[in-house]
């Protein structure tokens, strides 16, 4: 089985197109104008196993708030198409992640029911030119256009950059293992039928 998904979004804010595949070995090219973004971006792609390809033009003479949050809503929709039928589908996955003094967590359930659980502070405004608020916004993007439940929640940390990379990375780390599939499991993992 192929899991792998090409999506394109072109609005007047943005134009991206992001291929993902979910059996991959980590690799990633990344273009989004935003430094800071691509390296978190990369740290998912790496860390998930996960081959992304996602370049962006969007209008960052504004700020970063279209760019980020529309990356979030291709690469959710390129999760959602790359998963299939979502036979044989793990479904849950999560991740206890440590970075030096920073701790995060994060969970997922592939159940097809969107919803996000976000609890992280930072001390600043932004780092590395991205405006840290809109962390919370790419995963609310990426958890509706998936149809995922995802958790995500700093438990300690005290660098902006630790905080925001151990949070990419423990979501790269849950992703991979609900997007795992098991031959033990007949059709969907779901006691409806349906995901």
């Amino acid at each position: 089985m192929n899991r792998t998904a090409t999506v394109t979004r072109k609005t007047r804010e943005t134009r991206i197109t992001a291929t993902l595949s979910l059996d991959g070995t980590g690799k990633a090219e990344l273009a989004t104008g935003i430094g800071f973004f691509d390296h978190m971006l990369d740290g998912f792609a790496r860390h998930g196993l996960f081959d992304l390809t996602l370049r962006c033009e969007g209008d960052l003479n504004v700020d970063c708030h279209h760019t980020i949050e529309d990356c979030g809503i291709v690469l959710g929709t390129a999760i959602r198409q790359a998963l299939g039928d979502k036979a044989g589908l793990v479904r849950y996955g999560s991740c206890l992640l440590p970075m030096d003094e920073t701790l995060a967590l994060c969970a997922v359930d592939l159940g097809g029911r969107p919803y996000l659980v976000y609890d992280a502070t930072f001390a600043g405004q932004s780092c590395g030119g991205m405006d840290v608020e809109m962390a919370r916004e790419f995963f609310y993007a990426v958890s509706y256009s998936a149809m995922m439940n995802l958790h995500l929640k700093v438990l300690y940390g005290e660098n902006d950059h630790h905080k925001l990379e151990a949070m990419f990375k423990a979501f790269a780390k849950a992703l991979d293992a609900a997007t795992r599939q098991d031959p033990r499991i007949s059709g969907v993992l779901s006691t409806k039928g349906s995901l």
